[in-house]
C-alpha cells in the first residue's frame, strides 16, 4: 500500500513539474513578447529617440493622455500635441541629450542631462504600463535660446 502511494506521488510530482515547466515557458514567452520596461530603461530609450530628432518615434513613448510640462513653457496635453511640440522643437534647433545620471524610484525615473553646448537640466518621468504619463523638465530657456541663436521673446 505505501509503495503504491509513493509511486503515485512521484508520478504526480513529475507531471506537476512538467506542467510547471510548460507554464513557466509560456509565461516567459509572453513576457518577452510584451516586455514592459522599467522606468530607467524606458528613459534610456527615450533619450536615444530624442537624439535622433524623430518626433514620431519619441511620441510612441507617451500614453495617449500624457502631459509634458517643461516648466519654462505651458504644459502640453495629449500624445498628438506632444508629438507636434517635439516636431516644432526639432525643426528649430539641433538638440542632443547626454545622460549624466538616471535614478529610478518606483514608477518614476529622474534624468539629469547636459548637452554639448553646456546647457544642463533634469527631467522627471512618471511611467505607467510602459508609457510616459507625465513628464516635467527643468532647464534654462534663455540660455537655450541664446545658444541656438533663436529669438528671445519680449514680455
Amino acid at each position: 500500500m505505501w509503495s503504491d502511494r509513493s509511486t503515485r506521488c512521484k508520478r504526480e510530482k513529475a507531471v506537476d513539474a512538467d506542467r510547471c515547466r510548460g507554464l513557466r515557458s509560456w509565461f516567459d514567452g509572453i513576457c518577452r513578447k510584451k516586455k514592459i520596461m522599467k522606468p530607467k530603461e524606458l528613459v534610456i530609450q527615450w533619450v536615444d529617440a530624442f537624439n535622433k530628432g524623430d518626433a514620431d518615434l519619441i511620441a510612441e513613448f507617451y500614453a495617449d493622455n500624457a502631459v509634458n510640462h517643461q516648466v519654462a513653457n505651458d504644459p502640453i496635453e495629449g500624445k498628438k500635441a506632444i508629438k507636434e511640440m517635439f516636431s516644432a522643437e526639432f525643426s528649430q534647433a539641433d538638440m542632443t541629450c547626454i545622460i549624466e545620471n538616471i535614478f529610478e524610484d518606483g514608477d518614476w525615473a529622474i534624468l539629469e542631462w547636459k548637452d554639448p553646448l553646456g546647457l544642463r537640466g533634469c527631467g522627471f518621468f512618471h511611467i505607467q504600463n510602459g508609457k510616459i504619463v507625465f513628464q516635467r523638465g527643468y532647464w534654462d530657456k534663455l540660455s537655450f535660446l541664446r545658444m541656438h541663436n533663436l529669438p528671445i521673446p519680449s514680455e
